[in-house]
C-alpha cells in the first residue's frame, strides 16, 4: 500500500503533458504514491455540463494532495455553444473549476514562489527571489456577479448609490456587476500566512499590495488587517503599495522586495509579473493550500495551440510537484527535485522552445530525472 494518495488532475491541453513530465521526475525520487485520475476540465463541461464533476469532488475528499495540470476557459456564450444539445436546453452557466475547487475546499492560500535560477537566459535580473501570497477564495473572484442585473438589486442600488453613479439612470440590462468581497477572516489569515512564512525562512520584509486609496472599503479592510497582524511580528518589516505602483517598482527594483501579500485579483496580477521576471510562466509554480488539502499546479493555462505537441516547458509543474513534496513533509525528496532542476538550467544543454531550445516536454523531464541521485 502506498504511503500517499495523490489526485491526478491533468485537465485540458498541455496540462496532460506537463503532468506526465512531473510524474517522470517524482518517480525518480522514489516518492511512494498512488496516483488517482480525476476528471476535470472543458471536455466534461461539453459532455456533462459540469467541468468539476461530483465524482472528482469526492475524490479530493479522500486524498492527501493533488497535482493539477491546466484548464481551458471560454466566455459564457462560447461555453454554452459547445454543450451537447440536451444540456444546452438547461441553460447551464460555465464557471472555472479551479475557482470552485479553491472555494469548496477552502484553499485560501495561493503560494507562488518566483525564483531566478542561475543560467536561465530568460532571467530579468540575477538573484531575484520573491514569494507571493495571494488570497484565493474571495475578493473579485468571489463569484457574486450579475448580468443582467436583477430588477430588485437595480432598484436598491438606485436608492443607495451616490448621485454620480454611472448606472443610476440605466435600465438593469444595460450594465453588469461583479462584487468584490473581502472579509476580516479571509484577509487576516492570508496576511498571517505571509508573515509566518517570512519568520520561518528568515525573510526580512512583507509588502502588502492593495488599492485602498480608491477601493476604500474592501482594500481598506485588507490594509487595516495587515496592520493588526504586523503587531505579532515585530522583527519583520512591513510596507505597503498600491497595485499600480508596485508593478512599476517591481520592474525597477525587484531586489527591494521579498514577500508580497495581496487580495485575490492583485495577487494574480503580481504573481504573473514576478514569474515573467524569472523566466515566464514556464517557471511559475504554485500551491493552493488549505488546512486539510492542497492542490499544486503551474500558473500557466492550457495553451490549446500547443496541445499534443509536447513543446511546453514542464519546469513550472515539476517545481509545483516539489512544493507538494514539501507540504507532505517529504522535504528531502523535494530538495532533490529542485537541485536537479537547478543543475539542468545552469548547464543550459536541455532547453524547451521558450528558453531558446528545441527540446520536448518529456526530454526536459528526463534530463532532470537523470540528475536525481
Amino acid at each position: 500500500m502506498s504511503k500517499f494518495k495523490i489526485a491526478y488532475l491533468p485537465g485540458d491541453g498541455v496540462g496532460v503533458e506537463v503532468l506526465e513530465a512531473a510524474i517522470i521526475v517524482l518517480d525518480k525520487t522514489g516518492f511512494d504514491a498512488e496516483y488517482i485520475h480525476g476528471d476535470i476540465g472543458w471536455e466534461y463541461w461539453c459532455k456533462e455540463g459540469d467541468a468539476f464533476p461530483i465524482r472528482t469532488i469526492e475524490l479530493l475528499k479522500n486524498v492527501d494532495a493533488a497535482l493539477f495540470g491546466a484548464i481551458t476557459s471560454k466566455p459564457v456564450k462560447a461555453a454554452q455553444a459547445e454543450l451537447i444539445p440536451e444540456l444546452q436546453k438547461k441553460g447551464l452557466t460555465y464557471r472555472s473549476p479551479i475557482v470552485r475547487m479553491r472555494q469548496m475546499f477552502d484553499l485560501y492560500n495561493c503560494l507562488r514562489p518566483c525564483k531566478g535560477y542561475a543560467g536561465n537566459p530568460l532571467n530579468y535580473k540575477e538573484n531575484i527571489d520573491l514569494v507571493v501570497f495571494r488570497e484565493n477564495t474571495e475578493g473579485m473572484y468571489s463569484g457574486v456577479e450579475f448580468s443582467p442585473v436583477p430588477e430588485e438589486l437595480s432598484s436598491l442600488l438606485a436608492k443607495i448609490s451616490k448621485p454620480f453613479a454611472p448606472f443610476k439612470d440605466l435600465s438593469s440590462d444595460q450594465y453588469a456587476i461583479s462584487c468584490k468581497i473581502n472579509t476580516k477572516n479571509g484577509s487576516e489569515r492570508i496576511i498571517r500566512a505571509a508573515f509566518e512564512f517570512a519568520k520561518k525562512f528568515n525573510r526580512k520584509k512583507v509588502t502588502v499590495v492593495h488599492k485602498s486609496n480608491v477601493v476604500r472599503a474592501t482594500d481598506g479592510l485588507f490594509l487595516e488587517m495587515a496592520k493588526e497582524v504586523r503587531k505579532d511580528f515585530p522583527d519583520i518589516a512591513m510596507d505597503d503599495a498600491n497595485i499600480d505602483a508596485i508593478t512599476m517598482w517591481l520592474l525597477k527594483n525587484p531586489h527591494n522586495y521579498d514577500v508580497l501579500v495581496a487580495p485575490n485579483l492583485f495577487g494574480d496580477i503580481i504573481s504573473d509579473l514576478c514569474a515573467q521576471m524569472v523566466g515566464g510562466l514556464g517557471f511559475g509554480c504554485s500551491g493552493n493550500i488549505g488546512t486539510k488539502l492542497a492542490v499544486f499546479e503551474p500558473t500557466h493555462g492550457s495553451a490549446p495551440k500547443y496541445a499534443g505537441m509536447y513543446k511546453v516547458n514542464p519546469i513550472a509543474t515539476i517545481l509545483s510537484a516539489k512544493m507538494m513534496l514539501d507540504w507532505l513533509g517529504e522535504k528531502e525528496l523535494g530538495y532533490k527535485i529542485e537541485k536537479a532542476t537547478t543543475e539542468i538550467i545552469k548547464e543550459g544543454k536541455v532547453k524547451t522552445y521558450d528558453m531558446g531550445g528545441s527540446n520536448t516536454t518529456i526530454e526536459m523531464a528526463d534530463a532532470i530525472a537523470k540528475k536525481i541521485q
